[in-house]
């Protein structure tokens, strides 16, 4: 039975009806994602904007390494500013994941051995999620990095020795994921542990640490000519700080008094989230609209972090957890971090209140790296009845926090049960990693749930949903370290 998508040759009215014959489900899922994609660029003409994208605008207009955020989705977007179109910036990012999600289903189906209803499943949240579909219409990294960070891991997954090109191929994905969001760099070491567990030859080690360290590596020496410090943005301490700030405690605990100027205010009871206590008015970072921290505050700010762990262990351990058991797995969402942040997920009713006259560090306010960068205002046009469609859509059509629990349990119980564990093991990992290490170091924010979903979707897909060839034993498929998979011997 042929599968979908048919292998690149001039299809015929017979083949494509045969491949849609074998893939209904599948079928039905990638036409019913695309159909909403282009209800959403109808509803919501141009783009949707976050606090963020000035920033990323900015860049693009004249691209420097920003001390704030990588600047890796601003480059991509210099790469389109011939064109002018907040538009084809929207509709690229919603082809990228509909693209993604049929490249994965045929992986699923054609290398992993899955079946087809299991494959389906499996990319359906990419595809149908409301919350997916309104984070690619947002000018945000995200979207760009999920198809880095999820394309370079099943080009990793893919049976057969991992020669050194394929390496090659993995390394530069996640090292421009990694130049894209910071959380992509500990993907790299699960891309390593994997080649140990697969008992990989050296030259595929060293392919991926060398392609994976020139697009870092390169990004770190421009942001240093720049700012004179090697690194990936300037706010590693400030970040830090805004976790400790939900609990730190300069009552019970003393700081060295070079810090205490960085204790948070109020009791811990009433202070805001902790993300946004480095952003507010009044802020003990000195946090102002078009400007950056410089190097000594976020010296002190990490220094303060340290003190603040050190003191009080068990409240971080507390803050962090509660964030990623409690917040992450929540069935129903809270307005976290604030009540704003969290309405940028959803689709509006209103064109979201710009403040067109704030500053935007690098030069100019928002007005005007708008207007450089697209020729026009950026004004996003709602157009009903599209737009009201998509709000209702998006009350009921999404993966609650619980859902994606269990997925993730799935995925944990298939590495202890089923035999394909190497491959269940990195696409789980990836997962755990990309939703812990945010409540860790920085705070919870729901968009960073959504890059994670789609591999905790295949590690469930790749241990539980295997094929069981007729005439053989009912165990499955044992994964070697070349990653190729045995069958078990034919019973009697």
């Amino acid at each position: 039975m042929p599968f979908f998508p048919l292998a690149v040759r001039r299809p015929t009215a017979g083949s494509v009806l045969a491949a849609v014959k074998g893939n209904r489900l599948f079928t039905a899922v990638l036409v019913a994602g695309v159909v909403l994609r282009v209800l959403t660029m109808l509803g919501f003409r141009g783009v949707l904007w976050f606090n963020d994208s000035y920033d990323f605008v900015r860049i693009a207009d004249d691209p420097f390494p920003h001390p704030l955020r990588p600047s890796g989705y601003g480059i991509f977007l210099w790469t389109l500013k011939p064109f002018h179109s907040l538009a084809l910036i929207t509709a690229l990012q919603h082809a990228a994941i509909v693209g993604l999600a049929a490249a994965g289903y045929r992986m699923l189906v054609r290398d992993f051995d899955v079946r087809r209803a299991w494959a389906a499943v499996a990319v359906a949240p990419l595809l149908l999620d409301a919350y997916q579909l309104e984070l690619e219409h947002l000018l945000l990294s995200d979207t760009l990095f999920t198809v880095l960070a999820l394309g370079a891991m099943l080009v990793l997954a893919k049976p057969g020795a991992t020669g050194w090109r394929r390496a090659a191929l993995v390394g530069t994905l996640l090292g421009v994921a990694a130049v894209t969001r910071t959380v992509g760099v500990p993907l790299f070491l699960i891309a390593v542990v994997y080649l140990v567990v697969r008992r990989t030859r050296w030259p595929a080690y060293a392919a991926l640490a060398v392609t994976f360290a020139l697009p870092v590596g390169a990004y770190a020496t421009w942001y240093q000519q720049e700012h004179g410090r090697f690194g990936m943005t300037g706010v590693d301490g400030i970040f830090l700080w805004g976790r400790t700030a939900a609990f730190a405690d300069c009552d019970a605990h003393t700081p060295p008094a070079d810090l205490a100027s960085l204790c948070p205010h109020g009791p811990k009871d009433d202070r805001p989230a902790s993300s946004h206590q480095i952003w507010e008015e009044g802020s003990p970072t000195g946090w102002a609209n078009g400007g950056a921290f410089d190097p000594d505050t976020n010296a002190r700010a990490q220094r303060f972090a340290f003190w603040a762990i050190r003191n009080q262990p068990l409240d971080y351990v507390k803050v962090a957890s509660y964030d990623f058991f409690v917040r992450t797995f929540a069935w129903h969402r809270s307005r976290y971090p604030t009540v704003g942040t969290e309405a940028r997920y959803h689709f509006p009713t209103k064109p979201t209140a710009r403040k067109p006259n704030l500053p935007v560090y690098g030069g100019g306010t928002r007005r005007t790296v708008v207007y450089e960068y697209s020729h026009g205002t950026g004004r996003t046009h709602i157009v009903e009845p599209y737009a009201g469609f998509l709000r209702d859509y998006q009350e009921r059509v999404s993966v609650p926090g619980t859902a994606l629990g269990l997925v993730l349990l799935a995925g944990a119980a298939g590495m202890v049960w089923r035999r394909a564990r190497a491959r269940t093991g990195l696409f789980w990992s990836s997962a755990v990693m990309l939703l812990a290490i945010p409540p860790a170091t920085v705070d919870f924010d729901y968009r960073y749930l959504l890059p994670a979903l789609p591999f905790a979707c295949f590690a469930a897909a790749a241990a539980w949903g295997r094929r069981v060839p007729s005439g053989r034993s009912k165990a499955p498929p044992k994964e070697t370290p070349d990653g190729k998979e045995h069958q078990p011997a034919t019973t009697p």
